[in-house]
């Protein structure tokens, strides 16, 4: 108890009348940002033109240049620096439901203290290519912030616009879709819409061979920890932050790297997750099939790395009319296995656009992990025990960043099955599969009714 409090409470048990002297209190945000003297966007109109006829007006912050990209909504209501640095996001206007967006500003993306090589934030930078909020706050309050979002999306030359409602773009959204739009700003806001065939559609390109490293490297060099190989499909950085902190040498790959060629020098394999259509990298799928059929080595795949694995197991991916994105995503566990139970709902964060079909029969050697319980979408897939392998696939994110921390212990699963192996009694092995794919979709909704 300080000196200062402890006086007061003295005196108000004596009567005295003196002053109380209170500890003063100081501010959420340091004196010397710019929350008392914030940089402003000038009043520059803007206006959000989607592909199928409707426009948006409101006003600019952030980059003053206009940008295309595919619009899509989050329903996250915290976390605005994480997924806009989420490489997922890569070439996507991203539009928030959350009212106010900005509040918190933005910290410093250095590497945390014990992670040297990892930024801050979930990339070097901002990901997505536009900014949609219903508020913007110029003005913000937090200890780690150093700037506002309008001087971040300044500097790193992405426009955002506010004023707009964002329920009614999502609303639209959701009925019609994800849907191409561009982001107009100043001059460019006062000219007609784009024609149809002048919106960029990102999803006709490989976007993860330009989220992806360009060199391999490695992180926690000097770990006691079993060896990882990292797929880097435009990996979020709490990914390898949780993989260090539980001491895995980790060596970050291209996602066209021919990782067996060295496979043998690992203890496991991860394939992170990451933008865009999965049929893009289809070599790396097929590249994926010969490591599972030569290989008996653990492999985990998140978001885009579980999408890989299913078009190596022989599973179909679609893409879905608006995906999911958000930190509230439910989803049934069908199979027991590790830190996962069968029959528990597990509440997770995800960003995708694409998934895997659910099929009544799976391919030979494969089972349905998790269902999602809002549209019975496929959120995981496992090798059988029958399959003799170590498999696991997740299309949510177990690191979340931001979101819950339900599945988090996966890591640990993992990470223990690429030391200890077989010797230690299998983590990854199902244990019991509750159900197949033809009734996983009757437990998904029976799940969501309960």
């Amino acid at each position: 108890m300080s000196m200062s409090i402890a006086r007061s409470i003295r005196a108000l048990k004596t009567g005295s009348s003196s002053k109380l002297s209170l500890p003063k209190r100081t501010l959420a945000t340091p004196v010397n940002t710019n929350l008392f003297t914030p940089v402003l966007p000038a009043k520059i109109p803007a206006v959000l033109h989607l592909k199928s006829g409707q426009s948006y007006h409101g006003h600019n912050f952030g980059s003053e240049n206009s940008k295309f990209g595919e619009t899509v909504f989050s329903t996250s209501i915290t976390s605005y620096t994480d997924s806009m640095t989420d490489p997922s996001y890569l070439g996507q206007i991203l539009v928030f439901t959350s009212p106010m967006i900005g509040n918190y500003g933005v910290p410093s993306n250095s590497s945390p203290p014990g992670f040297p090589g990892i930024p801050y934030l979930e990339s070097e930078k901002i990901q997505c290519t536009g900014v949609v909020v219903s508020d913007v706050a110029l003005k913000y309050s937090h200890y780690k912030a150093v700037e506002s979002l309008h001087e971040w999306c300044k500097r790193y030359d992405v426009p955002g616009i506010t004023g707009v409602d964002t329920r009614a773009i999502t609303s639209l959204l959701r009925d019609q879709g994800t849907t191409l739009g561009r982001l107009a700003v100043g001059d460019e806001s006062l000219k007609p819409a784009p024609a149809s065939s002048e919106f960029w559609d990102p999803s006709t390109e490989n976007l993860v061979a330009q989220a992806s490293t360009k060199q391999p490297y490695v992180l926690n060099a000097e770990g006691k920890g079993p060896r990882i190989a990292l797929l880097d499909f435009g990996t979020k950085a709490n990914i390898l932050r949780s993989l260090v902190k539980r001491g895995a040498v980790v060596t970050v790959l291209p996602w066209d790297y021919d990782f067996n060629s060295i496979r043998d020098q690992f203890d496991g394999l991860f394939l992170s997750n990451g933008p865009g259509d999965p049929k893009q990298i289809m070599e790396t799928a097929l590249r994926v099939r010969e490591t599972i059929d030569q290989w008996d080595k653990p492999i985990f795949g998140i978001c885009m790395g579980h999408q890989v694995l299913g078009l190596a197991a022989g599973l179909e991916a679609y893409r879905m009319t608006f995906g999911n994105r958000g930190h509230n995503q439910p989803v049934l566990a069908l199979a027991s296995s590790g830190s996962i139970n069968a029959g528990r709902v597990y509440v997770t964060s995800q960003n995708h656009q694409y998934a895997l079909k659910l099929t009544e029969e799976f391919p030979e050697g494969w089972a349905p992990f998790f269902i999602n319980c809002n549209d019975s979408s496929v959120e995981g897939i496992i090798s059988t025990p029958e399959s003799g392998k170590r498999v696991w696939g997740v299309q949510f994110h177990p690191e979340s960043a931001g979101g819950p921390l339900d599945t988090i212990e996966m890591f640990t699963d993992f990470v223990n099955e690429c030391q200890f192996g077989r010797s230690g009694g299998s983590n990854m092995i199902a244990g019991e599969v509750k159900i197949g794919g033809s009734d996983a979709k009757a437990a998904a909704e029976i799940s969501a009714t309960a």
